[in-house]
């Protein structure tokens, strides 16, 4: 009995780096409002406004995409908010 040969893809396999992806932020009941909007203006580079309003929309939604954006910046970005604990998903 033999082995049928192995098929070797013509082209390589993409991995989504170059696809845009989400970065969604969950509410949770130990991380106060203040340090939620200090670490996505870290994060984001954003404005204190637009944190306030994301932090909002995580704590009535139970989540907000916080970030769209090449999957390295998504990585970035999520990685900054989980250094407090914040819980994030990358969507792809």
């Amino acid at each position: 009995m033999s082995k049928a040969p192995l098929h070797k893809p013509e082209h390589d396999v993409d991995v989504l780096v170059d696809h845009p992806a989400t970065v969604i932020l969950f509410n949770d009941n130990v991380h106060t409002f203040d340090e939620v909007i200090h670490q996505l203006i870290k994060a984001l580079g954003c404005s204190t406004a637009k944190a306030e309003e994301l932090t909002w929309q995580v704590h009535t939604n139970g989540k907000a995409a916080v970030y769209e954006g090449p999957m390295n910046e998504c990585l970035r970005v999520s990685s900054i908010l989980e250094e407090i604990a914040l819980h994030t998903q990358i969507e792809v």
